[in-house]
């Protein structure tokens, strides 16, 4: 095998070992993005109205993106269907999911709501906020665009006491 298409293989691996890792951890199929006659839409299922949630983008099985909101869900699409021109994250993530759709290519949206299970101390623990970080750094998904915590800290578990 050329070193070509090992480094192809790799990075197929990759991506779909991304798109498995969250599946694994309890990422589930939400919806997806469309294009539309006025732009962008998006369909949701059952997570819709889901507070503090996780949420990925994966096109054609890679994972772009992984994201975070307090908002419903559909609250947070939204934003990236018509994104205020301040709005820098939204603004770039529109324009990526449309040139996506006007490849072709599918643009899925995934969720790992929180379940109000996680305490720390007597005090819920926000799932969402707690992964975001990790998800992204660890899995660095491209529509990222950088590290969300210092690769140089060493990372502890803590254990209530």
């Amino acid at each position: 095998m050329s070193k070509r298409s090992q480094l192809a293989s790799t990075t197929e691996t990759e991506q779909l070992d991304n798109l498995s890792r969250i599946k694994t951890i309890g990422f589930t199929r939400a919806g997806c993005w469309k294009l539309s006659k006025a732009g962008l839409a998006f369909e949701l299922g059952e997570f819709g109205s889901a507070r503090n949630v996780l949420y990925a983008f994966v096109v054609v099985d890679e994972l772009v993106y992984i994201g975070k909101t307090v908002q419903s869900l559909r609250s947070r699409m939204s934003g990236y269907k018509t994104p205020g021109p301040t709005q820098s994250t939204n603004v770039k993530n529109h324009a990526r999911i449309r040139d996506c759709l006007a490849q072709g290519k599918s643009v899925e949206i995934f969720a790992l709501p929180d379940n109000g299970l996680q305490t720390y101390g007597g005090l819920h623990v926000n799932l969402a906020a707690g992964l975001e970080d990790s998800l992204a750094r660890d899995l660095e998904p491209s529509w990222n665009g950088g590290q969300k915590e210092s690769p140089n800290l060493p990372l502890q578990s803590i254990e209530p006491e």
